[in-house]
């Protein structure tokens, strides 16, 4: 019996693929937990369509992400912070007040969970670069200027 899987099934495929398996798999374990459907004609006519949109619009956030990368790669925010005496900050630069940041000195509003930190926290004045995980593979670098209060 071909199916379509609903959800990554280990073992046997990820999700969207059209596979074929025996019968007593697909309709005592697969089917009634909804990990798949029966790959009838008129299901696989809906598939090839759900497949073409999702393609579509992957396409079109992948544009996205490219042109917020070539605006965003290079730039330089610029965040003050109260330093101690040997010059270590009282905290640590999150990656919240890194997304506050870029939204008020650049325009460009981006959620604080793409923004990754190289190697710990960033706890000294300086310039740190930060990688931001725009879409899937598309990445873009911004250094992060640390000035004394």
């Amino acid at each position: 019996m071909e199916i379509i899987l609903l959800q990554d099934v280990t073992n046997l495929g990820y999700k969207d693929d059209i596979v074929k398996v025996k019968n007593g798999y697909a309709n005592n374990y697969l089917l009634p937990q909804g990990m798949a459907i029966i790959a009838t004609p008129s299901n696989r006519k809906v598939h090839a369509e759900n497949m073409r949109q999702r393609a579509r619009k992957e396409e079109n956030l992948r544009k996205q992400g490219e042109t917020l990368q070539a605006a965003v790669e290079g730039k330089t925010v610029r965040l003050i912070a109260k330093v101690g005496e040997n010059g270590h900050l009282f905290g640590s630069i999150t990656s919240d007040q890194i997304a506050e940041a870029l939204k008020e000195q650049h325009s460009y509003d981006i959620d604080r969970k793409k923004i990754v930190v190289d190697g710990a926290k960033i706890k000294e004045v300086g310039t740190f670069p930060v990688q931001i995980n725009i879409y899937k593979e598309i990445k873009a670098t911004v250094n992060i200027e640390v000035v004394a209060e």
